[in-house]
């Protein structure tokens, strides 16, 4: 399946340890991002030393010298070293940036051969056409090929095709000894929007639903799919849009306590995220109606119909695009903070949601 190839080729040489010394994990397909993630914790950084052989850094926090510097330095706890580093997009802001490029450079020329470093560059989105691609992430995919791609192994992480989505659907669930129904497939695929980290999930649940039966028909899909996590969702974004804090906090408390509870907070934002982009395009593009929203919104960012016009209403609430701008570093941080094993990331959750609903001046 073409949609897979990229992250295919990079888990078969994290599996067979023939490593670049950086990579660049460029896109914001969330299911690639975590599919590559848990493979290198997984065959490069054993649970037992984990501790000593995975790092998180953040550029907009630390320089990339010292990540460097770090990467460098040999552990004495651990045989081989994983270097998570956020942030990207802080290499390619305001001033020269030379310097920076030039110490990668010459990292990789002299590495430490029991490390990897593995850059996200998830600010960018790259549709599963790549000729869709927005003119604000082609050129920022340009200027990562001409710096970082020089030097650096890229991983390209695009949305999935329809066909493919519905034919991983069919292989993944028969390596588990369940058929699905190609209807079933696809009509998973097309309830979820193509959204894989939805799907992925959701297809978890119906083979355990399939149970000994070993099938997952079209009844399945719609009666544990099609509805109570993203109903929820837009309720909750409606509930902000409105400036109801008091409903939006009520929404949120349902849906953590539903399913998998606050494991379920980085699945929570991750949509919620995506739908805010959504809201921005449908701003941008002046969409006033449901046929005019499926011709604005790629293959796999498009919205489950029965949310179209819901949707389209919510972005309408907000007076200007520069409103809705506002609420992408909110959720940018509370990204970074649930990703920091925050002690609550109900808190967290409720924290984003009361700023998201404030009113806006």
């Amino acid at each position: 399946m073409r949609s897979f190839a990229a992250t295919e080729r990079f888990l078969s040489e994290v599996q067979a340890r023939k490593l670049k010394p950086a990579y660049v994990l460029a896109g914001d397909e969330a299911f690639f991002h975590r599919e590559c993630r848990e493979a290198v914790l997984r065959s490069l950084a054993p649970p037992e030393v984990r501790d000593f052989s995975v790092y998180e850094f953040d550029l907009g926090e630390t320089e990339i010298v010292r990540v460097l510097d770090q990467a460098r330095t040999p552990s004495l706890m651990a045989p081989f070293q994983v270097f998570f580093v956020r942030g990207v997009k802080n290499l390619y802001g305001r001033g020269a940036h030379e310097a920076a490029f030039a110490a990668i450079r010459e990292y990789v020329k002299h590495p430490n051969p029991d490390a990897v470093i593995l850059f996200i560059a998830d600010h960018i989105s790259i549709p599963a056409d790549a000729r869709r691609m927005e003119m604000t992430d082609r050129d920022r995919y340009q200027r990562i090929r001409e710096t970082l791609g020089q030097c650096c192994g890229i991983v390209e992480l695009a949305r999935v095709e329809e066909g493919d989505a519905v034919r991983w659907v069919a292989a993944t669930a028969s390596a588990q000894g369940v058929k699905v129904e190609t209807d079933a497939a696809r009509e998973l695929v097309d309830a979820l929007g193509g959204d894989m980290m939805l799907i992925a999930n959701e297809l978890e649940k119906l083979v355990l639903y399939a149970g000994e039966r070993k099938q997952v028909t079209l009844g399945d899909v719609e009666l544990m799919v099609l509805a109570a996590k993203q109903r929820s969702l837009y309720e909750l974004t409606d509930a902000i849009s409105a400036q109801d804090r008091v409903r939006a906090l009520e929404v949120l408390q349902a849906m953590l306590s539903a399913g998998e509870g606050e494991e379920a907070a980085i699945g929570h934002l991750y949509l919620l995220a995506k739908t805010f982009r959504q809201m921005l395009v449908i701003a941008e593009k002046n969409v006033r109606d449901a046929r005019a929203l499926y011709q604005a919104l790629w293959p796999g960012f498009s919205v489950p119909p029965f949310a179209a016009e819901d949707l389209i209403r919510q972005a309408r609430r907000y007076r200007s695009r520069r409103e809705l701008l506002r609420a992408l570093p909110l959720l940018a941080r509370a990204d970074l903070e649930l990703r920091s094993s925050p002690a609550s990331k109900r808190l967290v959750l409720e924290k984003l949601v009361l700023e998201l609903a404030a009113a806006r001046g």
